[in-house]
């Protein structure tokens, strides 16, 4: 194939592909980005140019404020749990002598396969006050006061509970990436760290950890869309974002305005706001685990000082 027809190829595969995603990803965003400036109620009636009053009515909207610190704290505590439950639970099955551990990553793995709304129905029973799988344990146990605490009901607990639903579905799929990237490692240097008396934790420090942290890293941008995605399904299933938006989060909240209030273009300013705050979290975990700059700055650092002492 000569150099005219290899371009002519290669255009032909990439151009519907960027038409596709000017189409259906950049056009929706710039789209979402105009019609946050202008007030428009929907199909009927013209919109109209407001310029950013819709970001200074959100400055000043308490239910939306609600919604964005309940969003981050979603975001902070639900990659934090879910992080060290796979990471153990990766570690375990991997390094042990377990017959069984396909078994075990299967069961794991099998909220995966669930629908999240069945996920959502499902842990609204196991929450309930009255009927509830954890009132029954509670009970069981002999810890009658929590027996009755309305876990979905009460905005002390609300977000909790979210949080153990979420962590609960998103487990065992980080378990099988951080599994996949464990069998990368060599047995040899696991080896190593056995002939040198080594505890089970130095070997996690010295060597797991730091091979696997690029996967590790990975998995940071898909916990960051999994939180917006997971706490909208989980929160309009299980909770409608009651008690008094103690649940509402911000995409939540983005719905109500645009489909039950029919204030479409104060939803698409939340919209705007979510995928900055989105792009802010990205670049911000982004620097805070590239632990390879870090250390090539630290050796730079060490190198200059070294070169000065010996001028």
């Amino acid at each position: 194939m000569n150099s005219k027809k290899r371009k002519i190829f290669l255009a032909m595969c990439v151009i519907p592909a960027v038409v596709l995603f000017a189409i259906f990803m950049l056009y929706p965003i710039f789209k979402g980005f105009t019609m946050s400036l202008y007030e428009w109620s929907g199909l009927s009636g013209e919109p109209v140019f407001i310029g950013f009053d819709n970001f200074k009515t959100m400055l000043g909207d308490r239910y939306f404020i609600q919604a964005f610190k309940n969003t981050l704290f979603l975001l902070v505590i639900f990659p934090a749990i879910t992080i060290l439950i796979s990471l153990f639970l990766a570690v375990a099955i991997t390094q042990s002598k377990l017959r069984e551990k396909n078994f075990y990553r299967v069961i794991l793995f099998f909220p995966n396969i669930l629908s999240m709304v069945v996920i959502g129905v499902l842990f609204s029973y196991v929450f309930d006050p009255s009927i509830g799988i954890l009132k029954s344990f509670f009970e069981m146990i002999g810890l009658d006061k929590f027996a009755g605490i309305a876990w979905l009901g009460d905005s002390k607990y609300v977000l909790w509970a979210l949080v153990i639903t979420m962590v609960w579905q998103a487990v065992g799929y980080y378990m099988v990436i951080y599994i996949a990237g464990l069998d990368g490692i060599s047995p040899e240097l696991y080896e190593v760290c056995y002939l040198e008396g080594a505890t089970s934790w130095q070997k996690f420090k010295e060597v797991t950890l730091p091979l696997l942290w690029e996967v590790v890293r990975v998995t940071f941008a898909f916990f960051i869309t999994g939180a917006f995605n997971l706490s909208f399904i989980f929160v309009t299933v299980m909770t409608k974002g009651g008690p008094d938006g103690a649940s509402e989060v911000l995409l939540t909240y983005m719905n109500k305005q645009a489909f039950t209030n029919s204030n479409y273009g104060y939803a698409m300013s939340i919209g705007v706001t979510v995928f900055i705050f989105a792009l802010i979290m990205a670049i911000i975990v982004n620097k805070i685990s590239d632990t390879e700059a870090r250390e090539n700055k630290r050796i730079k650092r060490i190198g200059g000082v070294a070169s000065a002492r010996s001028k």
